[in-house]
Protein backbone atom coordinates (compact mmCIF):
# COMPACT_ATOMS: atom_id res chain seq x y z
CA UNK A 1 0.00 0.00 0.00
CA UNK A 2 2.88 2.19 1.21
CA UNK A 3 5.58 3.41 -1.34
CA UNK A 4 8.57 4.92 -0.37
CA UNK A 5 12.69 5.23 -1.69
CA UNK A 6 15.57 5.10 0.06
CA UNK A 7 15.56 8.37 1.43
CA UNK A 8 12.72 7.33 3.30
CA UNK A 9 14.45 4.89 5.46
CA UNK A 10 16.33 6.85 7.39
CA UNK A 11 16.29 10.60 8.44
CA UNK A 12 19.78 11.23 8.89
CA UNK A 13 21.48 12.93 11.95
CA UNK A 14 21.82 16.46 11.12
CA UNK A 15 24.42 17.05 13.51
CA UNK A 16 27.76 15.78 13.97
CA UNK A 17 28.45 18.22 16.60
CA UNK A 18 26.66 20.48 17.90
CA UNK A 19 27.95 23.05 21.05
CA UNK A 20 26.24 25.74 23.21
CA UNK A 21 28.22 28.54 23.75
CA UNK A 22 28.07 31.88 25.46
CA UNK A 23 25.30 31.16 27.25
CA UNK A 24 24.94 33.92 29.46
CA UNK A 25 22.14 35.36 31.88
CA UNK A 26 23.33 38.88 30.94
CA UNK A 27 20.27 40.22 28.83
CA UNK A 28 19.14 43.91 28.66
CA UNK A 29 16.67 44.81 26.39
CA UNK A 30 15.82 42.26 24.24
CA UNK A 31 13.13 40.15 26.16
CA UNK A 32 9.52 38.93 24.75
CA UNK A 33 6.99 37.99 27.32
CA UNK A 34 4.67 35.18 25.91
CA UNK A 35 2.78 34.20 28.51
CA UNK A 36 -0.68 32.78 27.70
CA UNK A 37 -2.83 35.44 28.41
CA UNK A 38 -1.55 38.09 26.43
CA UNK A 39 -3.23 38.89 23.57
CA UNK A 40 -0.70 40.92 22.04
CA UNK A 41 2.61 40.63 21.60
CA UNK A 42 5.07 43.60 20.49
CA UNK A 43 7.70 41.81 18.01
CA UNK A 44 10.91 42.51 18.93
CA UNK A 45 13.51 43.90 15.98
CA UNK A 46 16.13 41.65 14.76
CA UNK A 47 18.80 41.98 12.74
CA UNK A 48 19.80 38.91 10.70
CA UNK A 49 22.66 39.76 7.89
CA UNK A 50 23.77 37.10 5.74
CA UNK A 51 25.96 34.98 7.31
CA UNK A 52 30.11 34.90 6.30
CA UNK A 53 30.98 32.68 3.92
CA UNK A 54 34.44 30.95 4.45
CA UNK A 55 34.96 30.29 1.09
CA UNK A 56 33.38 31.26 -2.72
CA UNK A 57 31.76 27.63 -2.79
CA UNK A 58 29.70 28.25 0.94
CA UNK A 59 28.44 31.54 -0.53
CA UNK A 60 25.19 30.91 -1.47
CA UNK A 61 24.81 28.24 1.55
CA UNK A 62 25.55 32.06 3.93
CA UNK A 63 22.84 33.70 2.58
CA UNK A 64 20.61 30.99 2.73
CA UNK A 65 21.07 29.72 6.26
CA UNK A 66 20.39 33.32 6.92
CA UNK A 67 17.18 33.97 4.96
CA UNK A 68 15.70 30.38 6.56
CA UNK A 69 16.64 31.90 10.15
CA UNK A 70 15.01 35.16 9.20
CA UNK A 71 11.74 33.91 7.89
CA UNK A 72 10.95 31.44 10.99
CA UNK A 73 11.71 33.88 13.40
CA UNK A 74 9.57 36.43 11.57
CA UNK A 75 6.60 33.53 11.01
CA UNK A 76 6.68 33.31 14.93
CA UNK A 77 4.91 36.74 14.74
CA UNK A 78 7.20 37.58 17.60
CA UNK A 79 9.95 38.77 15.44
CA UNK A 80 10.71 41.63 13.44
CA UNK A 81 13.74 40.85 11.03
CA UNK A 82 15.08 43.99 9.79
CA UNK A 83 15.56 44.95 5.55
CA UNK A 84 18.77 43.90 5.12
CA UNK A 85 19.02 47.18 2.71
CA UNK A 86 18.72 49.34 6.08
CA UNK A 87 22.29 48.10 7.34
CA UNK A 88 24.73 50.58 7.76
CA UNK A 89 27.71 47.40 7.79
CA UNK A 90 28.42 43.81 7.60
CA UNK A 91 29.85 41.53 10.47
CA UNK A 92 32.87 40.65 9.64
CA UNK A 93 33.66 37.55 11.87
CA UNK A 94 32.74 35.85 15.18
CA UNK A 95 35.86 36.79 16.29
CA UNK A 96 35.40 40.43 15.70
CA UNK A 97 32.85 42.18 18.21
CA UNK A 98 30.46 44.20 16.41
CA UNK A 99 30.22 47.63 16.00
CA UNK A 100 26.93 48.61 17.92
CA UNK A 101 27.04 52.08 16.62
CA UNK A 102 25.76 51.32 13.38
CA UNK A 103 22.75 48.64 14.94
CA UNK A 104 21.32 51.09 17.26
CA UNK A 105 19.98 53.92 14.88
CA UNK A 106 18.07 51.11 13.30
CA UNK A 107 16.54 50.20 16.96
CA UNK A 108 17.70 46.83 16.37
CA UNK A 109 17.14 45.24 19.76
CA UNK A 110 19.27 42.04 18.91
CA UNK A 111 21.85 40.87 16.52
CA UNK A 112 22.88 37.76 14.83
CA UNK A 113 26.28 37.02 13.39
CA UNK A 114 27.13 33.95 11.52
CA UNK A 115 29.59 32.20 9.77
CA UNK A 116 29.28 29.33 7.13
CA UNK A 117 32.43 27.31 5.66
CA UNK A 118 32.82 23.90 3.78
CA UNK A 119 35.81 21.50 5.39
CA UNK A 120 38.24 19.93 3.03
CA UNK A 121 36.23 16.77 3.21
CA UNK A 122 32.91 18.85 2.09
CA UNK A 123 30.69 18.90 5.16
CA UNK A 124 29.38 22.49 6.38
CA UNK A 125 30.02 24.28 9.48
CA UNK A 126 27.97 26.97 10.73
CA UNK A 127 28.69 28.86 13.89
CA UNK A 128 26.54 31.53 14.91
CA UNK A 129 26.35 34.04 17.71
CA UNK A 130 23.22 36.06 19.10
CA UNK A 131 24.05 39.75 20.46
CA UNK A 132 21.79 42.05 22.90
CA UNK A 133 22.68 45.37 20.81
CA UNK A 134 22.04 47.89 23.72
CA UNK A 135 23.90 46.42 26.24
CA UNK A 136 26.54 45.54 23.83
CA UNK A 137 26.69 42.14 25.11
CA UNK A 138 26.84 38.00 23.73
CA UNK A 139 23.77 35.68 24.35
CA UNK A 140 23.88 32.36 22.94
CA UNK A 141 25.63 30.47 20.42
CA UNK A 142 26.22 27.20 18.82
CA UNK A 143 28.56 25.44 16.53
CA UNK A 144 26.87 22.89 13.60
CA UNK A 145 28.89 20.45 11.31
CA UNK A 146 26.89 18.58 9.29
CA UNK A 147 26.45 17.34 5.44
CA UNK A 148 25.82 20.57 2.68
CA UNK A 149 22.75 18.77 2.12
CA UNK A 150 20.76 19.10 5.78
CA UNK A 151 21.69 23.23 5.41
CA UNK A 152 17.81 23.89 5.84
CA UNK A 153 17.89 22.10 9.41
CA UNK A 154 20.80 23.75 10.63
CA UNK A 155 19.26 27.23 10.31
CA UNK A 156 15.68 25.95 11.69
CA UNK A 157 18.21 24.70 14.80
CA UNK A 158 19.56 28.24 15.00
CA UNK A 159 16.53 29.84 14.56
CA UNK A 160 15.32 27.39 17.73
CA UNK A 161 18.13 28.80 20.03
CA UNK A 162 17.35 32.06 19.54
CA UNK A 163 13.65 31.80 20.21
CA UNK A 164 14.14 30.44 23.35
CA UNK A 165 17.24 32.56 24.43
CA UNK A 166 14.68 35.41 23.87
CA UNK A 167 11.19 33.58 24.68
CA UNK A 168 12.41 31.82 27.47
CA UNK A 169 10.55 29.07 25.91
CA UNK A 170 11.52 25.92 23.85
CA UNK A 171 11.39 26.95 20.06
CA UNK A 172 9.71 24.55 17.52
CA UNK A 173 11.37 25.16 13.91
CA UNK A 174 13.47 22.02 13.60
CA UNK A 175 9.66 19.98 13.74
CA UNK A 176 8.02 18.24 11.03
CA UNK A 177 4.16 17.96 9.81
CA UNK A 178 2.93 14.73 8.84
CA UNK A 179 -0.52 15.27 7.29
CA UNK A 180 -3.02 14.78 4.09
CA UNK A 181 -2.37 15.18 0.70
CA UNK A 182 -5.55 15.73 -1.45
CA UNK A 183 -6.03 15.41 -4.99
CA UNK A 184 -9.11 15.00 -7.74
CA UNK A 185 -12.81 15.92 -7.42
CA UNK A 186 -15.10 15.73 -4.66
CA UNK A 187 -16.70 12.38 -5.48
CA UNK A 188 -13.86 10.16 -6.10
CA UNK A 189 -10.97 12.23 -3.54
CA UNK A 190 -7.25 10.83 -3.49
CA UNK A 191 -6.17 11.22 0.14
CA UNK A 192 -1.88 10.67 0.44
CA UNK A 193 0.06 10.37 3.61
CA UNK A 194 2.81 13.42 3.12
CA UNK A 195 5.48 14.90 5.55
CA UNK A 196 7.16 18.30 5.74
CA UNK A 197 9.15 20.48 7.70
CA UNK A 198 7.04 23.08 10.00
CA UNK A 199 7.24 25.28 7.36
CA UNK A 200 6.30 23.48 3.85
CA UNK A 201 9.52 22.56 2.71
CA UNK A 202 11.18 19.14 2.27
CA UNK A 203 7.86 17.93 1.52
CA UNK A 204 7.54 13.75 0.95
CA UNK A 205 4.88 12.01 -0.05
CA UNK A 206 4.63 8.52 1.72
CA UNK A 207 1.53 6.69 0.59
CA UNK A 208 0.77 6.17 -3.46
CA UNK A 209 -2.73 7.27 -3.17
CA UNK A 210 -4.75 3.94 -3.73
CA UNK A 211 -5.63 3.54 -0.04
CA UNK A 212 -7.81 6.41 1.90
CA UNK A 213 -5.38 7.34 4.76
CA UNK A 214 -6.81 9.83 7.06
CA UNK A 215 -6.48 11.19 10.85
CA UNK A 216 -2.34 10.56 10.74
CA UNK A 217 -0.42 10.98 14.18
CA UNK A 218 3.19 11.25 15.47
CA UNK A 219 4.76 9.08 17.70
CA UNK A 220 6.82 10.67 21.07
CA UNK A 221 9.68 9.66 19.45
CA UNK A 222 9.15 11.16 15.94
CA UNK A 223 10.05 8.13 14.02
CA UNK A 224 6.41 6.45 13.95
CA UNK A 225 2.96 7.35 12.95
CA UNK A 226 -0.30 6.20 13.30
CA UNK A 227 -3.41 6.87 11.46
CA UNK A 228 -6.06 5.31 10.04
CA UNK A 229 -6.30 4.06 6.67
CA UNK A 230 -9.18 1.87 4.55
CA UNK A 231 -7.73 -1.30 2.87
CA UNK A 232 -10.48 -3.44 1.01
CA UNK A 233 -13.04 -1.02 1.98
CA UNK A 234 -12.09 -1.52 5.59
CA UNK A 235 -10.79 0.97 8.01
CA UNK A 236 -7.64 0.09 10.08
CA UNK A 237 -5.38 1.59 12.20
CA UNK A 238 -1.69 0.86 10.71
CA UNK A 239 2.01 2.18 12.60
CA UNK A 240 4.29 3.51 9.76
CA UNK A 241 7.86 3.48 10.43
CA UNK A 242 9.31 6.78 8.90
CA UNK A 243 13.06 5.42 9.22
CA UNK A 244 12.08 1.91 7.69
CA UNK A 245 8.79 2.83 5.74
CA UNK A 246 7.33 -0.28 7.30
CA UNK A 247 3.79 -0.49 8.05
CA UNK A 248 1.45 -3.07 10.27
CA UNK A 249 -1.81 -3.42 11.14
CA UNK A 250 -2.70 -2.51 14.93
CA UNK A 251 -5.18 -5.46 14.73
CA UNK A 252 -8.19 -6.71 13.41
CA UNK A 253 -11.19 -5.07 15.03
CA UNK A 254 -15.38 -6.34 14.06
CA UNK A 255 -16.27 -2.76 14.02
CA UNK A 256 -15.06 0.67 12.66
CA UNK A 257 -11.63 2.05 14.16
CA UNK A 258 -11.32 6.13 14.24
CA UNK A 259 -8.70 8.58 15.38
CA UNK A 260 -5.61 6.65 16.66
CA UNK A 261 -3.49 8.52 18.89
CA UNK A 262 -0.04 7.63 20.68
CA UNK A 263 -0.12 7.64 24.66
CA UNK A 264 3.10 10.65 26.21
CA UNK A 265 5.26 7.46 26.51
CA UNK A 266 4.82 5.97 22.95
CA UNK A 267 3.63 2.63 24.92
CA UNK A 268 -0.11 2.52 24.10
CA UNK A 269 -2.34 4.00 21.56
CA UNK A 270 -5.73 5.33 22.34
CA UNK A 271 -8.66 5.01 19.84
CA UNK A 272 -12.46 4.55 19.51
CA UNK A 273 -13.69 1.49 18.38
CA UNK A 274 -16.88 1.10 16.69
CA UNK A 275 -19.06 -2.43 17.50
CA UNK A 276 -23.20 -2.59 16.90
CA UNK A 277 -23.96 0.74 16.10
CA UNK A 278 -22.01 2.10 19.60
CA UNK A 279 -18.45 4.12 19.55
CA UNK A 280 -16.28 3.62 22.58
CA UNK A 281 -12.94 4.46 23.54
CA UNK A 282 -10.04 1.85 23.66
CA UNK A 283 -6.40 1.78 24.55
CA UNK A 284 -4.03 -0.74 23.09
CA UNK A 285 -0.93 -1.80 24.82
CA UNK A 286 1.76 -1.87 22.11
CA UNK A 287 3.59 -4.61 23.22
CA UNK A 288 1.18 -7.21 23.97
CA UNK A 289 -1.63 -5.58 21.79
CA UNK A 290 -4.47 -5.98 24.66
CA UNK A 291 -7.37 -3.92 24.03
CA UNK A 292 -9.21 -2.09 27.03
CA UNK A 293 -12.36 -0.48 26.62
CA UNK A 294 -12.43 2.47 28.57
CA UNK A 295 -16.10 4.28 27.61
CA UNK A 296 -19.23 1.70 27.49
CA UNK A 297 -22.03 5.11 27.52
CA UNK A 298 -24.64 3.99 24.35
CA UNK A 299 -23.56 7.30 22.47
CA UNK A 300 -20.35 8.20 20.54
CA UNK A 301 -17.60 8.45 22.22
CA UNK A 302 -14.46 9.73 20.13
CA UNK A 303 -11.43 11.82 18.99
CA UNK A 304 -9.51 10.73 22.18
CA UNK A 305 -6.23 12.86 23.66
CA UNK A 306 -4.31 11.69 26.34
CA UNK A 307 -2.79 14.87 28.68
CA UNK A 308 1.19 15.04 28.78
CA UNK A 309 1.29 13.59 32.12
CA UNK A 310 -0.78 10.80 30.47
CA UNK A 311 -2.95 10.84 33.65
CA UNK A 312 -6.25 11.42 31.80
CA UNK A 313 -7.66 11.76 28.58
CA UNK A 314 -9.80 14.35 26.53
CA UNK A 315 -12.68 13.08 24.32
CA UNK A 316 -15.67 14.24 22.70
CA UNK A 317 -18.80 12.53 23.04
CA UNK A 318 -22.97 13.26 22.46
CA UNK A 319 -24.01 11.66 25.74
CA UNK A 320 -25.44 14.79 26.83
CA UNK A 321 -27.58 15.34 23.82
CA UNK A 322 -24.92 17.32 21.74
CA UNK A 323 -21.18 17.03 20.84
CA UNK A 324 -19.51 18.12 23.48
CA UNK A 325 -16.23 17.51 25.24
CA UNK A 326 -15.54 15.20 28.14
CA UNK A 327 -12.02 14.80 30.25
CA UNK A 328 -11.84 10.84 32.09
CA UNK A 329 -8.96 9.70 34.09
CA UNK A 330 -6.74 7.64 31.86
CA UNK A 331 -8.46 3.84 33.54
CA UNK A 332 -11.90 5.15 32.26
CA UNK A 333 -13.04 6.68 35.55
CA UNK A 334 -14.29 9.95 36.45
CA UNK A 335 -16.21 10.85 33.47
CA UNK A 336 -16.83 14.56 33.29
CA UNK A 337 -18.20 17.48 30.75
CA UNK A 338 -15.89 20.16 30.81
CA UNK A 339 -17.70 22.39 27.87
CA UNK A 340 -20.79 24.18 29.11
CA UNK A 341 -20.80 27.29 26.90
CA UNK A 342 -24.39 27.20 25.10
CA UNK A 343 -25.14 27.07 21.60
CA UNK A 344 -22.37 25.21 20.48
CA UNK A 345 -21.09 21.62 19.11
CA UNK A 346 -17.22 20.66 20.24
CA UNK A 347 -15.09 18.19 18.74
CA UNK A 348 -11.81 17.11 17.42
CA UNK A 349 -9.98 18.03 21.33
CA UNK A 350 -6.15 17.97 21.69
CA UNK A 351 -4.16 18.18 24.95
CA UNK A 352 -1.38 20.62 25.03
CA UNK A 353 1.96 19.29 25.27
CA UNK A 354 2.72 22.26 28.54
CA UNK A 355 -0.62 20.49 30.16
CA UNK A 356 -2.49 24.17 30.63
CA UNK A 357 -5.02 23.88 27.48
CA UNK A 358 -6.80 21.78 25.03
CA UNK A 359 -7.36 22.72 21.73
CA UNK A 360 -10.50 21.96 19.95
CA UNK A 361 -13.46 23.12 17.20
CA UNK A 362 -16.47 24.81 17.52
CA UNK A 363 -19.40 24.90 15.63
CA UNK A 364 -21.66 27.52 16.60
CA UNK A 365 -23.54 30.12 14.62
CA UNK A 366 -23.34 28.07 11.26
CA UNK A 367 -19.30 29.19 11.36
CA UNK A 368 -16.28 26.74 12.68
CA UNK A 369 -13.93 27.64 15.06
CA UNK A 370 -10.49 26.85 16.72
CA UNK A 371 -10.45 27.21 20.07
CA UNK A 372 -8.89 26.59 23.23
CA UNK A 373 -10.23 25.91 27.18
CA UNK A 374 -8.26 25.27 30.56
CA UNK A 375 -8.60 21.25 31.53
CA UNK A 376 -11.51 21.87 33.60
CA UNK A 377 -13.47 24.09 31.02
CA UNK A 378 -12.83 27.50 31.97
CA UNK A 379 -10.97 30.17 30.28
CA UNK A 380 -12.17 28.97 26.85
CA UNK A 381 -11.06 31.40 23.81
CA UNK A 382 -12.07 31.34 20.14
CA UNK A 383 -8.60 31.62 18.14
CA UNK A 384 -9.96 31.70 14.16
CA UNK A 385 -13.33 30.90 12.59
CA UNK A 386 -14.18 30.18 8.87
CA UNK A 387 -16.83 28.42 7.02
CA UNK A 388 -14.68 25.07 7.23
CA UNK A 389 -11.45 25.11 10.24
CA UNK A 390 -11.20 21.93 11.80
CA UNK A 391 -8.31 19.42 13.10
CA UNK A 392 -6.37 21.41 15.58
CA UNK A 393 -2.87 20.33 16.24
CA UNK A 394 -0.39 21.91 18.81
CA UNK A 395 3.51 22.32 18.26
CA UNK A 396 5.79 20.94 20.69
CA UNK A 397 6.16 24.19 22.63
CA UNK A 398 2.39 24.67 23.28
CA UNK A 399 2.46 27.94 21.97
CA UNK A 400 1.37 27.74 18.34
CA UNK A 401 -1.59 25.74 16.48
CA UNK A 402 -1.72 24.60 13.47
CA UNK A 403 -5.11 23.46 11.73
CA UNK A 404 -7.11 23.05 8.07
CA UNK A 405 -9.21 25.41 6.74
CA UNK A 406 -12.03 25.17 3.76
CA UNK A 407 -13.34 28.55 2.37
CA UNK A 408 -17.01 28.93 0.88
CA UNK A 409 -16.63 28.47 -2.71
CA UNK A 410 -20.17 29.41 -4.00
CA UNK A 411 -23.65 30.52 -3.19
CA UNK A 412 -24.56 26.96 -2.68
CA UNK A 413 -22.42 26.65 0.44
CA UNK A 414 -20.12 24.41 -1.25
CA UNK A 415 -16.76 24.49 0.33
CA UNK A 416 -13.66 25.40 -1.67
CA UNK A 417 -10.04 24.23 -1.78
CA UNK A 418 -8.42 22.97 1.85
CA UNK A 419 -5.35 24.55 3.18
CA UNK A 420 -3.33 24.23 5.78
CA UNK A 421 -2.99 27.53 7.97
CA UNK A 422 -1.09 28.08 11.74
CA UNK A 423 -2.00 30.51 14.47
CA UNK A 424 -0.44 31.21 17.91
CA UNK A 425 -2.38 31.68 20.84
CA UNK A 426 -2.34 35.59 20.71
CA UNK A 427 -5.61 34.49 17.82
CA UNK A 428 -3.39 37.64 15.59
CA UNK A 429 -0.82 35.77 13.80
CA UNK A 430 -2.73 33.79 11.83
CA UNK A 431 -0.69 32.11 8.74
CA UNK A 432 -0.72 29.87 5.48
CA UNK A 433 1.40 26.90 5.57
CA UNK A 434 2.31 26.10 1.50
CA UNK A 435 1.63 22.61 -0.07
CA UNK A 436 2.31 21.47 -3.38
CA UNK A 437 -1.82 20.27 -3.39
CA UNK A 438 -4.44 20.74 -1.21
CA UNK A 439 -4.25 19.67 2.76
CA UNK A 440 -6.28 18.43 5.52
CA UNK A 441 -5.79 16.72 8.78
CA UNK A 442 -2.10 18.14 10.25
CA UNK A 443 0.18 16.51 13.11
CA UNK A 444 2.92 18.68 14.80
CA UNK A 445 5.93 15.99 16.01
CA UNK A 446 7.84 16.40 19.01
CA UNK A 447 10.73 18.56 19.25
CA UNK A 448 13.98 16.83 18.20
CA UNK A 449 16.31 16.09 20.60
CA UNK A 450 19.38 17.85 20.10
Amino acid sequence: MLSYTKKLRRRTTVLLTLVAALMLPTIAHAQIDVGVDRFTVEPLSIAVPDFIPGSAQAQKLAVDIATVVAEDLERSGLFAPLDKRAFLSRPVGLAVRPNFVNWKPLNAQALVVGEAKLSAEGQLSADFRLWDVFAEQPMTGLSLTTSPSNWRRVAHLIADAIYERITGERGYFDTRIVYISETGPAEKRIKRLSIMDQDGSNHRFLSDGDTLVLTPRFSPTQQEITYLAYFNNQPRVYLFNIDTGEQEVLGDFPGMTFAPRFSPDGNQVVMSLAENGNSDVNVMDLRTRQVRRLTTHPSIDTSPSFSPDGRQIVFESDRGGSQQLYVMNADGSNQHRISFKSGGRYGTPVWSPRGDLIAFTKIQSGLFHIGVMRPDGSGERLLAKGFLVESPTWAPNGRVLMFFKQNKSDAKGRGGNSRLYSIDLTGQNEREIITPVEASDPAWSPASSR
